[in-house]
């Protein structure tokens, strides 16, 4: 083929930053990027604009940014663009009649390796649930969601220390590379695509996380626990009641010794009030190394118990 393709760009988070840049940089055809909408807010009522949208102001591209993506100008607008190719990142689900518009179809960068972690927390739920690697699929998406044929997967290690911001820093940056290498595949008709083996009883999930989500349930054991606050920090945050109040917790420690003195206490938490807080697990207690009291700035755990006695 070795046609400079027409290619549409949608996408709305700092996830989908690196690979419209990377796109832009190595000379491929961006004829538009479609984002969301502006959001108003913060203290003085200003315009909240999507990363994306910086992104695509900075290299000068048009942009568009429909309420509703059944819109008829909306589809108008869409169509005068001739796109011979769309790309999603990040971005919300397209009807019908917007990824069947392009001759070439509509490709998504995923960040699992599908059909394992489908849905809208992939990198969470794959740190959550212990996983020793994941990795970024590119698909061509149809009517279900994150159920089109795969066009390139590259595997990510996940490090013990890696948390869910560690690890979507990496993957981002790595997305950038897969989607790139996509696109060149699909400008040259060098590729093919294998269709996605699912089991329903085999293969993980990635619901998307509400705040009742990020809750710790200290009735499961102290590794999984441990996952459950690397996979949720820093952000939206495992959370736990410590004194009638929302405590987050951004890091723990499975390895740390409780003194054998204090384990008498059997208590949900124990602490020498000045330098070590653990938390009742299953199998024993995990030691909280930097948490955050409700109406307090986050802090490491001693310079927290110099101002706070349990």
């Amino acid at each position: 083929m070795n046609k400079k393709l027409r290619i549409i760009f949608m996408g709305t988070p700092d996830f989908a930053v690196p690979s419209l840049e990377k796109l832009v940089e190595n000379g491929i055809n961006v004829v538009a990027v479609i984002t969301s909408t502006d959001k108003i807010g913060g203290r003085g009522k200003q315009a909240i604009i999507s990363d994306v949208k910086k992104c695509a102001l900075k290299y000068n591209i048009l942009l568009l940014q429909p309420e509703k993506l059944k819109d008829e100008t909306f589809l108008e607008e869409l169509k005068a663009l001739k796109a011979d190719l769309q790309i999603v990142v990040a971005f919300r689900m397209l009807p019908e009649v917007v990824w069947n518009m392009p001759p070439l179809g509509t490709f998504n960068l995923h960040a699992s390796l599908l059909p394992d972690y489908r849905g809208a927390a992939p990198i969470n739920w794959a740190i959550i649930n212990g996983e020793k690697e994941t990795g970024l699929t590119t698909f061509f998406l149809k009517h279900e969601i994150d159920t089109g044929e795969v066009i390139f997967q590259e595997k990510t290690p996940i490090l013990p220390e890696d948390n869910i911001g560690t690890l979507y820093e990496k993957m981002k940056i790595q997305g950038a590379d897969l989607l790139l290498k996509t696109v060149k595949s699909i400008e040259s008709g060098n590729y093919q695509t294998i269709p996605q083996k699912y089991d329903e009883n085999k293969n993980k999930h990635a619901p998307k996380i509400f705040r009742e989500t990020c809750e710790i349930d200290t009735t499961k054991n102290k590794i999984e626990v441990h996952n459950f606050v690397r996979g949720l920090s820093p952000y939206p945050c495992a959370w736990v009641n410590l004194a009638n109040k929302n405590c987050k917790i951004f890091q723990t420690n499975i390895h740390t010794e409780v003194p054998e003195n204090l384990l008498e206490q059997k208590e949900k938490f124990i602490t020498d009030n000045k330098k070590f807080l653990f938390l009742a697990c299953a199998d024993g207690y995990l030691s909280i190394e930097e948490l955050q009291l409700e109406g307090k700035k986050r802090m490491k755990v001693d310079e927290f118990l110099r101002g706070f006695r349990l």
